[in-house]
């Protein structure tokens, strides 16, 4: 697998593993074949089987060019989970899409990790685009940084190690609350990223407004910072309220 990857999950049934690793794969982007291969490891007719197999469940789906990516199904059984972020923050999100006029996203850490749990892109324009269940790695963006600022000890110096900010932004995120980035997880994407927390204070999740540099310019905090704190607080409250 390439090195964004996840770290290996075995279950011990080796069709359903290397199915979870063909759906992670898929998620970082759309794929043909080659680029599938390229991404698992795994040898091209496997590949293929599995794939054309998830499809027909509507795991995955194609697109005109006849590539890969998340299929319908996957956002379906989503929706019958229950996940008191996920929920909260669909109710604040349609908001804070509506001031921004952007993409808006919720990010929950997994190990090296971060994996869209919730998104809402505006109706038109030029956007950032990123589907529920997106991974990226720990080590660029925005909601990276918030993630990062508040994992405590081994886990945040293995993080670094890999990641384009130091300890010393870190701190200073935490000192400031939120999180900027410009060009960092993609070439012309900026974005800005607050803390979630939950009722006890914890932090559990990072909010993201996102989309095009040219729009947003290259400290989108400026703009929108105010904004995504007040989102932030108004999910806390609705898990606070969800916990009384």
């Amino acid at each position: 697998m390439g090195k964004d990857s996840a770290p290996e999950v075995t279950s011990g049934i080796g069709v359903l593993d290397k199915s979870v690793t063909v759906l992670r794969a898929v998620a970082d982007a759309p794929c043909n074949l080659g680029e599938l291969c390229e991404r698992t490891g795994l040898p091209r007719a496997t590949a293929h089987r599995l794939a054309v197999g998830l499809e027909s469940h509507r795991l995955l789906a194609r697109n005109a060019s006849g590539k890969w990516y998340p299929g319908p199904a996957l956002g379906e059984l989503a929706s019958s989970a229950h996940d008191p972020v996920r929920e909260a923050a669909l109710m604040v999100l349609p908001r804070l899409r509506e001031i921004t006029g952007e993409s808006v996203q919720i990010y929950r850490r997994e190990g090296t990790e971060r994996i869209c749990v919730a998104a809402m892109e505006p109706p038109t324009g030029l956007r950032d685009t990123v589907p529920v269940g997106t991974r990226f790695p720990m080590n660029a963006g925005s909601a990276a940084k918030v993630l990062a600022a508040w994992t405590e000890g081994a886990t945040q110096r293995a993080l670094l190690s890999d990641s384009v900010f130091g300890e010393r932004a870190l701190h200073e995120i935490r000192r400031r609350g939120w999180a900027q980035s410009a060009g960092e997880r993609a070439a012309g994407v900026a974005s800005v990223s607050a803390p979630v927390r939950d009722a006890a204070g914890e932090v559990i999740a990072a909010i993201s407004v996102s989309g095009p540099i040219d729009r947003m310019g290259r400290r989108p905090g400026a703009r929108w910072a105010a904004d995504l704190l007040a989102a932030a607080d108004a999910i806390q409250k609705r898990l606070a309220a969800g916990e009384s």
